[in-house]
């Protein structure tokens, strides 16, 4: 894509004078670094640290036959939230694989808000737009929200001094739509995709500079550090959380992928058939997780060999963990492999690995 092209979110300037390199991602142009990987890293794993996700997209969805309309596009049991409570779930396509994974927040009965990722939005709009035959009324917000995911064991200190808010009453997957920071009507979540702890704040652009800026303030005490890409990446790969156009696509089944506990087969839904099936009689591959014995770096699309080197999968995310200084990664395997010994072909030489249990972390 050509930079040119490139949206940018709210805060742009700010990252361009804090020195982050800004890099093209999903259409827009991104921090995918500020000063040093793997310092981020463990800033957010052991202290605190702030990522601007604004290129996420925010789908408001409103009507009284909402929840049938969801329970049919989304994979998961959407029945079973309760107001304030927040849903990982994936939109099943026509092809037996996923057009994306999100987040279903249910406001009250009859509204409901979808996170979806930021690559995917206008496909994911299509998508269940042509799907809603329900009269539910739906509006595109992702333009007029910025969302600040402030993620580590210390966010919670830092961010309980900018609201009446009790965020240690918010179990995980829940949300508060309050004050914080003098603004009102912010949408409080207790949610991220480090598997540090944390939340994740959708704040209205106008005021998302002034809150970036309180949070800093509020975070000062425990060293917060706004935090690139670069890291969000390696965090989500040590907790074995799947990235759209990585370890899902428009190909894979979420069975397939190990997300059989988002697949609800207690009502209908698109393709559930398909997906059943699948289920019943086994996936032909897995994803799994795989941890580097020999020295190597396991990158995107590099062939996963057997003992004997033949080609039995292939890689689909993989980074050096900053957490247990090895080698790590994550990609689809043949259910015909047994045994946990793999090698991972990089640069044509077949380094050692084998599966482990995810997540790493």
């Amino acid at each position: 894509m050509e930079e040119t092209n490139l949206q940018q979110v709210h805060l742009n300037d700010l990252h361009v004078s804090l020195g982050a390199k800004m890099v093209p991602f999903a259409g827009f142009n991104m921090p995918v670094l500020y000063t040093n990987l793997i310092e981020e890293h463990l800033a957010v794993r052991n202290s605190v640290g702030v990522f601007d996700v604004s290129h996420m997209g925010e789908f408001f969805l409103k009507g009284d036959r909402v929840l049938d309309f969801l329970q049919y596009v989304t994979s998961n049991d959407v029945s079973k939230l309760v107001d304030g409570k927040v849903q990982y779930s994936c939109l099943p396509n026509n092809e037996g694989g996923i057009v994306d994974d999100l987040l279903v927040y249910r406001v009250n009965e009859t509204e409901y808000i979808l996170v979806v990722n930021a690559s995917n939005i206008e496909k994911d709009w299509n998508w269940i737009s042509s799907h809603n035959t329900f009269g539910v009324e739906m509006v595109n917000r992702s333009n007029e929200y910025s969302l600040l995911a402030v993620q580590g064991p210390k966010a919670i200190l830092a961010l309980q001094k900018l609201t009446s808010v009790t965020l240690a009453d918010m179990p995980y997957y829940t949300f508060k739509i309050g004050e914080m920071a003098g603004f009102s009507d912010i949408i409080i979540s207790n949610t991220g995709y480090t598997g540090a702890g944390g939340f994740e704040i959708y704040v209205k652009n106008e005021n998302a500079l002034a809150m970036w800026n309180a949070i800093f303030e509020a975070g000062v005490e425990f060293d917060i550090k706004p935090i690139g890409l670069g890291a969000r990446d390696t965090l989500r790969t040590e907790k074995g959380y799947c990235l759209y156009g990585h370890d899902i696509d428009d190909t894979t089944s979420p069975i397939e992928a190990g997300l059989g506990w988002i697949t609800s087969f207690n009502k209908d839904f698109i393709m559930k058939d398909h997906h059943a099936a699948i289920k019943a009689n086994g996936p032909s591959k897995k994803l799994v997780g795989f941890e580097m014995i020999e020295r190597g770096i396991p990158r995107q699309h590099y062939p996963i060999l057997n003992a004997a080197g033949e080609t039995i999968g292939e890689v689909t995310s993989g980074t050096q963990s900053p957490s247990l200084s090895k080698g790590i990664g994550m990609g689809y395997v043949s259910t015909k492999h047994t045994g946990s010994e793999i090698f991972i072909s990089i640069r044509d030489k077949a380094i050692k690995a084998e599966i482990v249990k995810l997540p790493f972390l």
